[in-house]
């Protein structure tokens, strides 16, 4: 890798692995990247060739190729993911462009920077931000995935989640008592759905205060949540970022005696308003109010809790008292008058831009070693150092436990402390369909654990809509089923009974490929690899690198999910001969056909989730149960697509503790090799920590036989 300081660059903290990082003076080494540096704004551009793919950037709309669109990175509260929206909650600046050379573009800058690719003009990429205090990475590799794991290495691991959290999880903006909750896990247990947690979203708290209980709808709080855990579910609230200004509020009294929140010009504390109204901003740039807040987790912690969602923390502001005071003098001013289309729309426009003002977000301050800092120029590191602060806090306290933790918020290192979900989705086909794209770009900046609200968040959802994203969810790392305020029930048991027995069948057949999921999850992480690709990242012919609708999971699996409305089967592009397993329950091995390289129509009803098997490959199964934690894990089943030789090492450890970190974990390689004809052998080799005692094969030959049987170990 190769660095280029320019000015006085922020540290954000994104790159921790310096050891292979090579400071140059310019950029003399590569002519197609064209430098220019006028009145402090930055702006870097490279000559597209026709052909060129161009990948990155992380959580935002559009394609898995991002060419033709501008974007630019500035976490911005949104609830319209429209096509065109250049911004979402995240901010993540790594671009890898494949053309006759490929190249990784790393532009480490916390504030905002603009990415035009080919956009203004289509054979130019051009990224520009308003000051040139910026650290530039250039990664070269042998090929993009190698490009990833050199840029991912230098960013460090990505956050490891508990095993539950991958599990069904189940949210509603609100589920807002324990009798609620109760009626929800009761209805899972009572329809045989598979689920490990159920959401507590701000309705919980106490006039929506940050560590609150509302003790008249939890009155014993820390027994519901052991009486929860009993029946299987953990409970995991929601942390916001603004706190309360309420006189007798102990977090809104300790931060304003020790200093703990952003302040405006003056230095008195900003105050802005989100859900209780006027809040202040914790300011979690300060290591001392990183541990202050961090360290407030516990008082939940304490009561049983082991998983948190952060959300708001852009951060969003509904107004500040001067933009809200600027809105009441507009009013005045025009009151009485004829409003005409201009005078109208700008009274409009005046009343909408109250929320997320670019004045408010330049109007308050961090203390950054002593120095303020205005948070405009570091807006992107907020809600990363939100939920740093949790994360840091989990280690000192509880260095041995995980717990679940992610953020609506994030830039690139981030990824080190928790996860992400997309944010506030729509019920919309189009959001499925941007939720398969966005996901190999999350896993490129290390964003593993990552997931969208499953079935959507805003508008009314329906039970094809529901099933087809949750067919598609069951691959994701976190698959969550979370609905907005005033939405229809999407729970997996709220439509009609068929739809109830699919969506059981496919989450049974989630928590049967949790030993798959969670082996390539971990293996990815202690490694740099991605657990989800684009097909162009190992298949170089010229239509894989266009195929956008179809994802590799892992070492063994491509997906082609069907994300159309009213659809009963869709085109499917095979770069090779794969073993086609169209799957309605997770244990009918039924059909299993070798499907043809090149281009494939593929029936597939309501009730099927078209999964493809590579070549010399295998899938591993577990059992289903009703929460991880009651998987059987002694037995488990393999499907294997083998011409001539196919190994796959299923790595396995407590889920619960960091002691894989200290190599404590199992590992079974399991060979499967060509004998004669159609026979095969099956050999394992374990280190001693597996558990597995039982395994079920079903392989299939490279001429359509399947050869079943079971091996003992």
């Amino acid at each position: 890798m190769k660095k280029l300081s320019i000015g006085s660059p922020f540290n954000t903290g994104a790159i921790i692995d310096t050891s292979d990082i090579i400071d140059i003076k310019d950029l003399s080494l590569y002519p197609l990247l064209k430098l220019e540096i006028k009145d402090e704004e930055f702006k870097l551009t490279f000559q597209m060739g026709k052909r060129d793919i161009v990948y990155g950037l992380g959580e935002n709309v559009g394609g898995i190729n991002k060419r033709g669109s501008l974007y630019e990175s500035f976490c911005s509260d949104d609830f319209d993911h429209t096509p065109d929206k250049s911004s979402l909650y995240a901010a993540h600046n790594f671009i890898l462009i494949d053309g006759d050379k490929q190249i990784g573009l790393f532009f480490d800058y916390p504030g905002k920077i603009a990415f035009d690719i080919g956009y203004t003009h289509k054979d130019i990429l051009s990224i520009t931000s308003e000051k040139s205090n910026i650290d530039i990475y250039i990664i070269e590799g042998d090929n993009l995935l190698h490009i990833v794991q050199k840029f991912r290495n230098a960013i460090g691991q990505s956050y490891v989640p508990p095993k539950w959290a991958f599990g069904f999880q189940q949210s509603r903006w609100s589920y807002p008592n324990d009798k609620s909750i109760t009626e929800v896990a009761d209805n899972f247990r009572r329809n045989k759905i598979p689920c490990d947690a159920i959401y507590m979203d701000i309705d919980y708290m106490e006039d929506y205060k940050n560590f609150t209980i509302d003790k008249t709808k939890f009155p014993n709080f820390p027994n519901f949540v052991k009486e929860m855990k009993n029946k299987g579910f953990r409970l995991v609230p929601i942390i916001d970022a603004g706190c309360k200004k309420e006189d007798g509020y102990d977090i809104c009294e300790e931060g304003l005696e020790n200093n703990y929140y952003c302040v405006d010009k003056n230095g008195k504390p900003f105050v802005g308003a989100v859900w209780p109204g006027k809040v202040h901003f914790p300011d979690f740039l300060n290591p001392d109010t990183r541990e202050w807040f961090g360290d407030k987790y516990s008082g939940l912690i304490e009561q049983g809790i082991e998983g948190f969602w952060n959300d708001m923390n852009e951060p969003a502001i509904f107004y500040s008292e001067d933009g809200l005071q600027k809105a009441f003098d507009k009013i005045e001013d025009i009151k009485g008058q004829n409003l005409d289309i201009y005078s109208f729309f700008d009274l409009k426009s005046t009343m909408l831009s109250i929320s997320n003002s670019m004045d408010d977000y330049k109007s308050f301050y961090h203390n950054v070693d002593g120095e303020m800092v205005n948070h405009y120029d570091v807006h992107n590191l907020y809600g990363y150092n939100m939920t740093r602060a949790a994360s840091d806090s989990f280690s000192s306290n509880y260095p041995d436990k995980r717990f679940l933790l992610f953020s609506r918020a994030s830039y690139v290192g981030m990824h080190r402390y928790g996860g992400i979900w997309t944010g506030d989705n729509k019920s919309w086909w189009e959001h499925l369909e941007l939720s398969i794209k966005m996901m190999p770009s999350l896993n490129m900046v290390g964003f593993l654990y990552s997931g969208a609200d499953v079935g959507g968040f805003g508008c009314n959802s329906n039970s094809e809509l529901v099933t087809r994203w949750t067919q598609f969810g069951i691959f994701t790392p976190l698959l969550r089923n979370h609905a907005a305020l005033g939405t229809r029930l999407q729970e997996p048991f709220s439509f009609d009974s068929e739809t109830t027995d699919i969506l059981r069948n496919t989450l049974n057949f989630r928590y049967a490929l949790i030993p798959y999921i969670y082996s390539e999850f971990m293996k990815s992480s202690k490694t740099g690899d991605m657990y989800i690709k684009p097909l162009s990242f190992e298949y170089r012919d010229e239509i894989s690198r266009r195929v956008e609708d179809q994802l590799l999971v892992g070492d063994s699996l491509m997906v082609a999910p069907i994300y159309k409305a009213n659809t009963f089967g869709r085109n499917v592009w095979l770069p090779e001969d794969m073993l086609l397993w169209k799957v309605n329950k997770y244990n009918n091995i039924e059909g299993l056909k070798i499907a043809p390289s090149g281009f494939n129509y593929i029936d597939v009803d309501i009730d099927e989730i078209p999964l493809f098997i590579k070549r010399d490959r295998i899938l591993i199964l577990g059992e289903h149960g009703e929460n991880v934690a009651a998987i059987n894990s002694d037995e488990i089943t393999l499907i294997a697509f083998v011409d001539n030789c196919a190994t796959y090492k299923l790595y396995d450890d407590d889920g619960e503790t960091n002691q894989y970190k200290a190599g404590i974990f199992s590992e079974l390689i399991i060979t499967i090799s060509k004998r004669d004809d159609e026979l095969f052998n099956i050999e394992t080799k374990t280190n001693g920590l597996s558990k597995i005692k039982k395994i079920n094969y079903n392989i299939v030959t490279n001429k359509g036989r399947v050869l079943s049987g079971i091996k003992t170990i």
